[in-house]
């Protein structure tokens, strides 16, 4: 397997602008980007690599072996030695037709020889735990997912997702991946401290909170956060909610707020909502942030000092939380993995990985996620 990486920014990205990359002859074009970085490229990819799969999405800031940077196309180019990757897309009609997108994805993949599903989806108005469920009903458990919901560079307006056939608003993608010599690991882990008490999910509908202890969830989150109430629904990715289950135990899950409705009194989350469940809010430091980015690459940890890829996917409450500092935890993460590994990724609205050993649960958010490929000698 070899890896090779380039950004490039501007308004008129052309073909020529990746001739760095074309004499990989790549399998494999992974870019990621702000909206009009995206967008501006699409062309240039296409007649770049013809022959390869095109994939990515729209980010709220890049991720690449250089640090984080915003407003910049980061285009990684991967050639397998024995691995082989196949694309399937679908249109996403709505949120509520998320959990048969996924299906729809999956229907498109052979099972046969399956080895790992990596997914890139719209941003806005998707559940992101339905389009994994609808996956992972269709492929199975054992088969690994993982990917990301795209980035507005935190405008949450419009979002965009790359693949074969161009740059949409409305796609979703995935990968999967086959063959015995790939090998394919996966880590995620948050930092954030609960804070509160835990509430009883009282009323819900899918990933719609209505109420909590029997009053209007809205009303309950605009108490317990104060004065950042006045920036939402911006300030909810600094407040997201920990899931528990209905014994009260931690499952580790993290949910972010993705809108508010002042006629209702709810929360729109980014995922399913436990119905008989407690939620209770976070809240995190930058150390703490950087240490959970640390605890996910070392889970995924299997590149050290061979050439692969680790693709991080870090949530842009993460981002917003650290303000300048928020190159630590890539730098972090880089120093575990060394410098034989490629780093690339992207600041999401989403992330999407196994849940430690339990691949029912897919969804993260305000986690860094990492998935490490690199193929068996």
């Amino acid at each position: 397997m070899k890896v090779s990486q380039i950004t490039v920014s501007g308004q008129a990205i052309s073909a020529a602008d990746f001739n760095g990359l074309t004499a990989l002859k790549p399998d494999l074009v992974l870019a990621f980007g702000s909206v009009d970085a995206l967008q501006a490229a699409a062309a240039g990819l296409a007649a770049a690599f013809p022959e390869a799969h095109r994939a990515g999405c729209s980010t709220a800031g890049e991720i690449s072996s250089q640090g984080v940077r915003d407003h910049t196309l980061v285009v990684t180019a991967l050639q397998f030695d024995q691995v082989r990757v196949t694309q399937v897309s679908t249109v996403l009609a709505n949120m509520e037709d998320s959990h048969s997108a996924g299906q729809r994805l999956a229907a498109g993949l052979a099972l046969d020889g399956l080895r790992a599903v990596l997914i890139f989806g719209q941003g806005v108005q998707i559940n992101g735990s339905a389009v994994y469920a609808g996956v992972t009903g269709v492929v199975g458990t054992r088969v690994p997912v993982t990917g990301g919901l795209a980035g507005d560079g935190g405008a949450f307006l419009q979002t965009c997702v790359l693949d074969n056939g161009g740059v949409s608003h409305n796609r979703l993608t995935c990968l999967g991946l086959y063959g015995e010599s790939l090998k394919y690991s996966y880590g995620s882990f948050g930092g954030w401290s609960a804070f509160g008490p835990a509430r009883k999910v009282t009323r819900c509908q899918h990933n719609v909170l209505f109420e909590l202890d029997h009053e209007p969830a809205l009303q309950v989150y605009k108490r317990n956060i104060g004065l950042h109430a006045k920036d939402l629904p911006g300030s909810g990715l600094l407040f997201p909610f920990a899931i528990l289950g209905s014994d009260h135990s931690e499952a580790g899950l993290i949910r972010s707020i993705l809108g508010v409705d002042e006629a209702t009194g709810s929360l729109t989350l980014a995922g399913d909502i436990d119905a008989d469940g407690y939620l209770r809010l976070m809240h995190a430091n930058t150390d703490a942030l950087v240490e959970g980015a640390e605890m996910a690459a070392k889970t995924a940890l299997q590149l050290k000092d061979i050439p692969g890829l680790a693709l991080l996917i870090s949530c842009v409450g993460r981002k917003l939380v650290m303000g300048g500092r928020v190159a630590e935890e890539v730098r972090a993460v880089g120093d575990i993995f060394g410098k034989h590994t490629t780093l690339a990724g992207f600041y999401a609205y989403g992330e999407l990985s196994p849940f430690k050993n339990d691949r029912a649960y897919g969804l993260h958010n305000q986690t860094m996620t990492i998935t490490c490929l690199s193929e068996a000698d």
